[in-house]
């Protein structure tokens, strides 16, 4: 049941990260560009490998004494709540912003292996130090079971990547960035003051 609730925390907070996001936006450009499947399977492949990094990053963090690490990680997260409501008013414009890079360094054509490879290398290169990753690996720093983050964390880039390429323009026309970056701050807040509150009790 733990682990269940880990995992649940993780997409929770991972999923309104990302879905305003230059993930969503580079996802849903190659979708346009390229067959819809080995977009999707580069992509995730590309988010496994990187969940796999923050969930070691924040294992060996919590390795560390656990008193600054919980507030390192307490500090992450707000950090994150307050990068998300600064964007937020942006989101709109820099989600075009975002499509516009993303379809000049794209070529119409590939199909098969080679789209996911494009796919897998636009995603892996373009996500280093993302938001989502530094919540990740500040969730299993703080003492969380590193299974459930990775796998709660990883599913909620799933999700988002899968309706990038089904429904990129429908939900860009239809949901405020904004609004989802403000859940998505406050979902960080939460965590920084559930965080400190388990360092002083």
């Amino acid at each position: 049941m733990e682990y269940l609730v880990v995992a649940l925390t993780a997409f929770a907070m991972v999923l309104p990260v990302e879905l305003p996001d230059k993930t969503f936006v580079a996802t849903l450009v190659l979708g346009t560009r390229y067959p819809a499947l080995p977009v999707w399977l580069g992509v995730i492949a590309a988010f496994a490998v990187q969940c796999g990094v923050a969930v070691g990053a924040g294992h060996l963090l919590s390795r560390l004494p656990q008193q600054p690490v919980a507030l390192v990680a307490a500090a992450l997260f707000a950090t994150g709540a307050v990068v998300l409501l600064r964007g937020a008013r942006r989101a709109d414009a820099e989600e075009k912003k975002h499509e516009q890079e993303y379809a000049q360094r794209l070529t119409n054509g590939a199909r098969g292996w080679r789209a996911a490879t494009t796919s897998f290398l636009v995603l892996f290169t373009a996500e280093w130090g993302d938001l989502s990753q530094l919540l990740t690996a500040g969730l299993v720093a703080s003492g969380k079971p590193a299974l459930p983050v990775f796998v709660g964390s990883w599913v909620a880039l799933v999700t988002v990547s899968g309706a990038a390429v089904l429904l990129g323009r429908w939900l860009l026309r239809h949901v405020r960035l904004a609004v989802v970056r403000y859940v998505a701050a406050a979902v960080c807040a939460l965590l920084a003051v559930v965080t400190v509150i388990g360092v002083v009790a």
